[in-house]
């Protein structure tokens, strides 16, 4: 494994569940020396859908993989202390805490930018730093309903969030990106900065075209489940053997490719379907006869025809099928991690972004809490002796 790009980088992670933790995973992952902050006994992040026997979950796994850390009662002097030397030898600090949380621990950027004015602080927050709801909590379905995507996600009597927290893990890898511009500006400068970002954000930046039409166009559009509205076939369907699948149609080539294979071609000329716009609105037509084609044949006859048209489709996987899918398999996109009390391996997600020259990787678990305080504390003046205090005083 290559020493990775970011070898060097010292980042302290005060993130707790997905898009700090998840920010500092991707450093980690390039080389960066991630060091996590716990709470004494661990931060409540950590116990989410337990699976170890120590309660860690497998969210906790995946988002602080390769991390050192160190778990510390911040509120004590002595606790502040240690923060303010850490903050010293640090390159990037992440927190995605409300500001007065930031304030009061001393990780706004004024205490730290006064400590080591060539840190780079990385803050991630429910709703950003303008507005009246400035000072709310949320988490990533506020964003999901906030922004129209669980009213367009769903059907017309019962918006739907999307079960995997994409808002989150969306402002993860944009304040990573950010984190990496300020490196990058540093070199110029020769100083820090802050790099902010929120849920609100990201969640806006993924529905934004929806937003864009209605603010042009008003068509008050009402959701309509699975199906498309730019453009069709876009939905589920329902094969013979019970199994589903998802077929996306988007261009006129493919438009005329998918209705070649139905013995459809009369559709190539009907006004209806004159465009992807059109033949959006036409979408439960399409679908409907979609869905006749598929109820005679199995979902592995469908998918075969697709793949031989070369129409984009792909079956519905149920967790269990996604972990023995052949190509997921064979691809190496998941890693088997092993984890103290954990009965098997996790299969993490290794780094989502491939650089031919210098690769980056997941370079470890996720650590126990306070694993490596004897170590970190060393690193920044603590003797053996001090640390074996500390612990005793519940400060570390």
């Amino acid at each position: 494994m290559s020493e990775g790009v970011l070898a060097g980088i010292r980042v302290l992670d005060f993130g707790r569940f997905i898009a700090g933790p998840f920010c500092g995973a991707l450093l980690a992952d390039h080389g960066a020396d991630v060091i996590r902050i716990d709470k004494i006994g661990g931060s409540e992040d950590r116990f989410v859908l337990p699976l170890a026997q120590s309660g860690e979950g497998g969210l906790f796994m995946q988002v602080n993989r390769g991390k050192r850390s160190l778990a510390l009662e911040a509120t004590t002097p002595e606790g502040r202390e240690i923060v303010r030397r850490l903050i010293a030898h640090a390159d990037i600090v992440i927190a995605n805490m409300p500001a007065a949380t930031l304030k009061s621990m001393g990780l706004d950027y004024a205490s730290v930018s006064a400590l080591n004015p060539r840190a780079i602080l990385v803050t991630t927050n429910a709703f950003g730093h303008t507005g009246p709801d400035v000072h709310k909590v949320g988490f990533d379905g506020i964003g999901q309903a906030m922004s129209g995507s669980a009213y367009m996600s769903g059907d017309p009597d019962a918006p739907r969030r999307a079960s995997v927290a994409y808002v989150d893990f969306g402002t993860a890898i944009s304040a990573a990106f950010g984190a990496m511009l300020a490196l990058m500006a540093r070199e110029r400068t020769g100083r820090g900065q802050e790099v902010s970002g929120s849920l609100l954000a990201t969640a806006l930046t993924f529905s934004n075209a929806t937003l864009i039409e209605q603010a042009i166009s008003k068509p008050d559009r009402v959701p309509q489940g699975n199906l498309g509205y730019g453009s069709a076939p876009a939905d589920l369907y329902k094969c013979a053997d019970g199994r589903w699948l998802m077929v996306q149609v988007v261009g006129q080539p493919l438009w005329e490719k998918f209705c070649r294979m139905l013995d459809a071609e009369d559709w190539l000329t009907d006004p209806r379907f004159a465009d992807d716009l059109g033949r959006g609105n036409q979408a439960r037509v399409v679908s409907g006869r979609l869905q006749a084609w598929c109820t005679v044949r199995s979902r592995a006859q469908v998918l075969q025809a697709f793949e031989a048209a070369r129409i984009p489709a792909g079956p519905v996987h149920s967790p269990q099928e996604a972990l023995d899918d052949a190509h997921i398999r064979a691809s190496g996109l998941l890693r088997e991690l092993a984890f103290p009390g954990a009965p098997h391996p996790a299969p993490v997600a290794d780094t989502p972004i491939r650089l031919s020259e210098t690769p980056g990787a997941i370079r470890g678990r996720a650590p126990m809490a306070g694993e490596h305080a004897v170590q970190i504390l060393g690193e920044i003046g603590y003797s053996a002796a001090d640390v074996e205090r500390l612990r005793s005083a519940g400060v570390v």
